[in-house]
């Protein structure tokens, strides 16, 4: 179905801080803008927990609070919305289109902002993994974290997610070790802190685990120091088993787009405008290139974008 042949001036798809601000931005230029997003509107940080280190950020607002006023600003500035699933992308020509269900959307220029899914997170494949996945294995700790209390879980990562889920853990469990190939967290200093001053909570870092065993739970895993080379096998207490929370990273959402973008390990490449190797394209936020990503970053990706497509959009007139 044809939307009565409208073309919005921009498209944006995607509806985390990234998409919402170029929302805000281009509103405000008085754009029309129509931001589609398939989940939650305001992304991955709709599920945080506590965002602290986002600036002017309310005194214990969890996520869910801080997108539902970020979503309100870009309302406010006449931006329309839609919850649906992308079915297909036509990004070549000199409108592009967004295909929802039997619905054609149109635009002058699209911003690409979906982000991570949180839903698909990276696994570490290693052998057990799959097969103790929903038996010991979890990639979710408020799901599965309670399931272990007064037993040990070990989380396997070193970014923000794997430290705030190790904070929570430490809460419901008897003890947490945390797992890190690398010789230092990425994770925030103020998340680390926060780790290190639990007593529950060890390290282990420069390791990785290279295998989950056990019986009908799982009840070992196998360890090798990344620097010594040394191997460790690590079991549970006779009659225990133990969880094991995977946190390596997640994967970009661009299976929609598929190879008419260039792309790096899945993730959109950009110039330092927002641009993408396609004409009018633009992309921003988490699904972009780029070593960190923080919801600022996402934001400030997002506003680039916006003013750079606004200028696209005027010089194509």
């Amino acid at each position: 179905m044809d939307e009565e042949g409208k073309v919005y001036d921009l498209l944006i798809l995607g509806g985390g801080p990234a998409g919402l601000t170029a929302a805000i931005y281009a509103g405000r230029s008085k754009l029309s803008v129509l931001v589609i997003e398939r989940g939650a509107f305001g992304g991955a940080v709709f599920e945080t927990k506590s965002l602290v280190n986002y600036p002017g950020i309310l005194p214990g607002e969890t996520g869910r609070e801080f997108s539902a006023r970020l979503e309100e600003q870009a309302w406010s500035f006449g931006a329309e919305r839609l919850t649906g699933e992308a079915r297909s992308v036509g990004l070549t020509g000199d409108i592009k289109e967004v295909v929802i269900g039997d619905a054609v959307y149109r635009g002058k220029a699209l911003i690409i902002a979906t982000g991570r899914a949180v839903n698909a997170p990276t696994q570490l494949g290693i052998p057990g993994e799959k097969e103790y996945t929903g038996r010991g294995v979890s990639y979710c700790a408020i799901c599965d974290g309670p399931f272990f209390s007064g037993r040990d879980v070990f989380v396997v990562g070193g970014g923000d997610s794997a430290l705030e889920e190790s904070l929570y853990l430490a809460k419901v469990t008897r003890h947490v070790t945390v797992i890190h190939r690398e010789d230092a967290f990425q994770a925030s200093g103020r998340l680390i802190e926060m780790a290190e001053g639990f007593g529950n909570i060890s390290f282990m870092l420069d390791t990785a685990v290279t295998e989950i065993g056990g019986g009908e739970l799982v009840t070992e895993i196998k360890t090798e120091n990344l620097k010594t080379g040394e191997k460790k096998g690590i079991t549970a207490e006779q009659g225990e088993n133990f969880g094991v929370f995977i946190y390596v990273g997640m994967r970009p959402t661009t299976e929609v787009l598929g190879n008419a973008l260039d792309m790096n390990d899945g993730y959109i490449i950009t110039d330092e405008e927002m641009r993408t190797n396609i004409k009018g394209v633009f992309a921003a936020g988490d699904v972009r290139y780029k070593k960190y990503r923080q919801a600022v970053m996402a934001a400030s990706d997002g506003a680039t974008a916006a003013l750079f497509a606004e200028k696209y959009i005027l010089e194509e007139k």
